[in-house]
């Protein structure tokens, strides 16, 4: 591929004696692929041993890794009951930077299609709360939908502008990813033709919407609490010049040094000036701008830029709880068909909706003025007759543990008879009559239910294999 003049005349600028390097990486084959162990559902050591191809540790997270080859996931019973995602390996390193401790209540802010989040989500171990954000409504659903595959249960996903929760919910998260919308120069591999639509008025656009949703960002952490601005993009001003800006109008942050042994320190203030502006120089120069990190192909991923900035002062905020709805008779028959179910207790609070039963997080805060796809998970449909009963919803099974589960089928990857379940289709089975989870090797992906030596198939359609 060529590279638009401009773009080329810039990157030599920017990278001087390593020009020559970036080419030669930029343009080298692609034959690798990026995924990551979904450890709510399975440990590393565990899909090591199922996947059926060598897994090679990427540097940019503890449970990432890389894999030759065609594959295809949309086919892999394993990646139907979500125990890994595919992430391109780099895009992993924003997280590992945030670094999301067990019980802390974290915001993703711009998170479509939710590689970032789930990562997020197994670091909380199903503990505390995980906010997920994205704007654009498609986009949003894409990202509840990977959200339930990978059975996290203490997450919201919402779908509005960031400003809407810096209002609600100031000084509220302990740490927040703004992994913002950008040019995406880092991409370009993957992606040439968007080489075609590169532009410099872009980057100005980009790094003036980065601007507003990181002031956003800012606004949702409490004091002490951890930033991480991260992009897919090589221009500077979208990258330091954005630290700088910030910086500048938010006293009451620092940035703190990145110790991760992947990529390099970003470029100080004399590197980045043409592309600044005048009157924004001589703070430059007092910005440590060599703590963030840069991620260049010759670093064995793609183009990603990492700030970590920890807020000093602003207090912190203990919104209003989530009030749920009066507990009625489907919240009842939800309770009791979890128990028939399950072994364990369920963290967090039933819920009703219409005929839709929710099991919502512990921590969950008003959601009033918020357009929220979903908190917690569903976890029945109620449907009403001469008796109210409670269905089971799909999500409520993807979320649970096969040793929790009452009844469970365990199939091997290979076993047809699990192809033939995720086609949707009946199963004759010797099992106990009830509703019965369905596993590929011991991790749960679906149910169904078992009357008279036939198992029901309750697999979404939308969900399941064709051909």
């Amino acid at each position: 591929m060529e590279f638009p003049a401009l773009f080329e005349s810039r990157m030599r600028r920017l990278l001087t004696d390593d020009w020559r390097d970036f080419e030669a990486a930029f343009h080298a084959p692609l034959t690798a692929r990026g995924l990551r162990a979904n450890t709510l559902k399975c440990s590393v050591a565990r899909l090591r041993e199922l996947f059926g191809q060598p897994l090679r540790p990427t540097p940019f997270a503890a449970d990432g890794f890389v894999i030759d080859g065609v594959f295809k996931a949309g086919s892999d019973p394993l990646h139907h009951a979500g125990a890994y995602y595919m992430q391109e390996p780099s895009a992993m390193s924003a997280v590992t930077v945030l670094s999301p401790k067990v019980g802390e209540q974290v915001l993703d802010l711009c998170a479509a299609p939710g590689g970032k989040s789930t990562q997020i989500a197994a670091a909380l171990q199903g503990q505390g709360l995980l906010w997920c954000n994205e704007y654009v409504p498609a986009r949003a659903r894409i990202l509840a939908q990977n959200i339930e595959r990978c059975g996290v249960r203490n997450a919201a996903v919402s779908c509005g502008d960031t400003a809407l929760l810096a209002g609600q919910l100031p000084a509220f998260f302990d740490a927040v990813l703004a992994d913002v919308p950008c040019s995406g120069e880092g991409m370009f591999r993957k992606e040439p033709d968007a080489l075609t639509h590169w532009s410099e008025e872009n980057i100005a656009l980009c790094a003036a919407r980065g601007q507003d949703i990181l002031q956003n960002a800012a606004a949702c952490v409490r004091e002490g609490g951890r930033l991480v601005l991260s992009t897919c993009t090589f221009a500077p001003e979208e990258n330091e010049w954005a630290v700088v800006r910030f910086l500048r109008a938010h006293p009451e942050f620092e940035l703190l040094p990145i110790q991760v042994p992947f990529g390099r320190p970003a470029f100080d203030a004399e590197r980045i000036v043409p592309f600044g502006t005048a009157e924004e120089r001589a703070f430059a120069a007092t910005v440590p701008l060599t703590y963030c990190r840069r991620i260049l192909p010759m670093d064995g991923g793609e183009g990603h830029f990492i700030a970590l900035f920890r807020r000093m002062a602003g207090g912190a905020n203990t919104p209003p709880p989530f009030r749920a709805p009066k507990e009625g008779e489907g919240v009842k028959r939800c309770r009791d068909l979890y128990a028939d179910c399950f072994a364990d207790t369920p963290t967090g609070t039933f819920a009703a909706f219409g005929d839709t039963v929710r099991l919502l997080p512990a921590d969950l805060p008003d959601t009033r003025g918020l357009t929220v796809l979903g908190a917690g998970i569903a976890a029945a449909q109620l449907h009403t007759g001469r008796t109210l009963r409670a269905e089971p919803a799909h999500a409520l099974f993807q979320s649970a543990q096969a040793a929790d589960c009452r009844r469970l089928l365990s199939f091997a990857a290979d076993d047809p008879r699990l192809t033939a379940f995720l086609r949707g289709e009946e199963l004759t089975v010797e099992a106990a009559n009830g509703y019965t989870a369905v596993a590929v090797a011991g991790i749960v992906t679906g149910f169904g239910k078992v009357s008279g030596g036939k198992l029901k198939n309750h697999y979404p359609k939308g969900l399941r294999l064709v051909g």
